[in-house]
């Protein structure tokens, strides 16, 4: 029996990213299941895929924004998140902390970085398209922020990251988050418990 190795591409500016990311950990822990997060650009699926977010799909459909905050709120009150907080940014440009967690990927420290990112993203809010901004955040939480701001310009950190965005929409990817499991792909938050169900099946 082989428990399978599930990938989660994801990008910082994605509030059900953030949410995904709070209910993996119950997920890995009753499955047993490998979780790989998998960094891709949501601004770059966008434009190969045609696709925009959700806040701007929906803006001309008389309650679809009301209902999708009504399902966010359920979802919180469900899962026990209690530190999400609606970043006043939002959107944020997340290309230089998505390139930068390549580079923490690249070292190792792509967990903790991830930790620290979606708590300056979702759960103590800041302007993390702002160089300052981000340095002063990383460096609180114990990196090297303008080394890895540095890092984030490297030409091959770089190319990782778009590699890994247009391979993710080569599978068909659209959005974030994407889950893969195997060759079966799932998108968005509410869609996990298909995940625990397909990890289930591949144990199997």
């Amino acid at each position: 029996m082989t428990t399978p190795t599930v990938e989660f591409h994801f990008d910082f500016g994605s509030p059900n990213a953030y949410l995904s990311h709070k209910v993996i950990p119950d997920i890995a822990k009753r499955t047993g299941a490998n979780f790989k997060f998998v960094p891709v650009l949501l601004g770059g699926v966008f434009k190969l895929t045609n696709n925009q977010a959700p806040m701007l799909a929906n803006k001309d459909i008389k309650g679809k924004n009301e209902y999708m905050r009504l399902e966010m709120k359920r979802f919180l009150q469900n899962h026990g998140i209690t530190q999400f907080k609606m970043n006043p940014h939002f959107p944020v440009n997340t290309v230089t902390i998505m390139r930068a967690a390549v580079a923490a990927d690249l070292d190792g420290k792509l967990a903790p970085y991830v930790d620290a990112v979606f708590h300056h993203m979702w759960e103590a809010p800041k302007k993390m398209d702002d160089a300052e901004v981000v340095r002063a955040a990383l460096d609180s939480s114990g990196f090297d922020g303008a080394k890895l701001l540095a890092r984030a310009q490297d030409p091959d950190v770089k190319d990782i990251l778009l590699k890994n965005t247009e391979a993710s929409v080569a599978r068909g990817n659209f959005g974030s988050p994407t889950f893969f499991v195997g060759t079966e792909m799932f998108f968005g938050k509410d869609r996990l418990r298909d995940v625990e169900d397909e990890i289930v099946r591949a144990k199997s």
